[in-house]
Order: structure tokens, then sequence, then C-alpha cells
């Protein structure tokens, strides 16, 4: 193989997961995560949220870039203008700082994450970091917890 050739990937075959095949778990106060895919070699996280209105995630950067897919109800940056409803595609480029708030009970939205989220004080300094790999082991133990058993996280 020469340095120009990309070696074939160990997986094959595609991978489906149904709508129901992975849980849904609670993260406090009716809002919920359903973790669909890490990939630790890429630093790619897969992640559905169901956030009730008034949530907030903290202001965060993230170090990679992430796409967001809204496919009900409401949210937004508090550092931007614009609300994104179902049907709203969002791409958020590596560094960019916000805040996100949920404008809407039962909003889904769908993140593709590269990298980590780095949650930020008032002074821009970094409180906590989230990636895929802490974000899977939240999600398992906290569906063992609830007696949904481990669910079957695509790996790659």
């Amino acid at each position: 193989m020469t340095d120009t050739q990309v070696p074939p990937p160990a997986i094959t075959e595609a991978i489906h997961r149904g709508g129901d095949d992975l849980p849904f778990v609670d993260i406090g106060d009716g809002n919920k995560l359903k973790v669909i895919q890490v990939d630790t070699d890429q630093g790619l996280w897969v992640v559905e949220n169901i956030f009730q209105a008034g949530y907030t995630v903290p202001k965060h950067r993230h170090t990679g870039p992430v796409y967001a897919f809204t496919t009900s109800g409401a949210w937004h940056y508090k550092e931007y203008d614009y609300v994104n409803r179902a049907g709203s595609f969002l791409y958020e480029p590596a560094g960019s700082v916000h805040t996100l708030e949920c404008l809407e009970a039962d909003t889904h939205v769908w993140f593709v994450m590269y990298g980590s989220n780095l949650n930020l004080d008032d002074d821009g300094n970094i409180e906590s970091v989230f990636d895929g790999p802490g974000t899977l082991e939240a999600y398992l133990m906290l569906a063992e917890a609830e007696g949904l058993g481990r669910p079957d996280v695509v790996m790659t």
C-alpha cells in the first residue's frame, strides 16, 4: 500500500438502528439524551436530545465542527438572533462560542459533533469538558440505572 492509499475500513456493511432501538435517558427536569454513535478515532459523537422550555446548556465552545438538525420545537443561542425550529439545520464551526436555550417544550434536536464541548465560565475559562466517550459512559450508566439495560450504541 502506498502513502496515498487509504486502508479499507474495518466495517464494510451498513449499521442500522431504528427509532426505538436506543432509549432516551433522563438528564434532569424532563430533558432527555440518546447517544446514537461514538467513533473515538474520529472524535465523532452523534446524539439526539429532547429539551424542555427553559433548559439551558452553559456557554460553551466546541473544538470541532457541529451539525444540528431540529425536528420539533424551538431553541436558540442567546448570542444570535435566529431561532432553530422544525426543519432547521445549523452548522457550528470549531471555536464558535454560544449558550443554548430551549424555547419550547419537547424540542427534538440531533447533533453530530466532532471533538469536545468546552463549558466556559463568565470569564471564558474552561469549567468542564464533554466529549463522545464521556457522554457515552454517562448515557450507559443512566440507562442501566433506569432499568433500560445497556443500549447497543453504534461504535465505529
